[in-house]
């Protein structure tokens, strides 16, 4: 990591990276394999097992986000489909913004191209637009989010050859 972008950040970080994933599509294939690959190396990295369906993402979920160097984001089938996973990517992106965090997107069995479309006119954005009517604002920021991450440069693995 160069060293501006270390003494842009305003704390001392507790992790390298942290990972962000939806547990139900990577939790036991890229997400577990990469995980122990880092910590094999002695690369500090967060990972989440405790991840209810509906809850809230934490002050302690966001801390470990503010507190990490790196944040791998595994786009999956369904990563665009789980509130918590855009609301932790929405974090993460302002992490980015205001820290200079560093943000590697891994898509995993989908093509960038379809997290930008999820972002905008595709099947989860309509479905987010129909579940959070009440909540214009957030729908806007998450399909923002989407795009912005799809454009970034990262790694694209398909499920079949890993």
């Amino acid at each position: 990591m160069s060293s501006s972008s270390s003494s842009s950040l305003p704390f001392e970080t507790k992790y390298d990276v942290f990972l962000s994933f939806r547990g139900e599509d990577t939790r036991d294939t890229i997400t577990s394999h990469l995980h122990k690959a880092l910590l094999g190396k002695k690369i500090e990295t967060y990972m989440d097992y405790r991840l209810e369906k509906g809850d809230d993402i934490g002050p302690a979920l966001r801390e470990a986000i503010e507190k990490s160097k790196i944040a791998v984001v595994i786009f999956s089938e369904d990563y665009a489909s789980s509130t918590w996973c855009l609301k932790e990517l929405t974090h993460i992106l302002g992490c980015k913004e205001r820290y200079g965090q560093i943000v590697i997107p891994i898509f995993y069995g989908i093509d960038p191209s379809h997290v930008r479309k999820q972002g905008s006119n595709g099947l989860a954005g309509r479905q987010l637009k129909k579940r959070f009517k009440d909540s214009r604002d957030e729908v806007v920021n998450w399909r923002a989010a989407l795009k912005e991450a799809a454009n970034m440069s990262g790694f694209h693995y398909s499920r079949k050859t890993g």
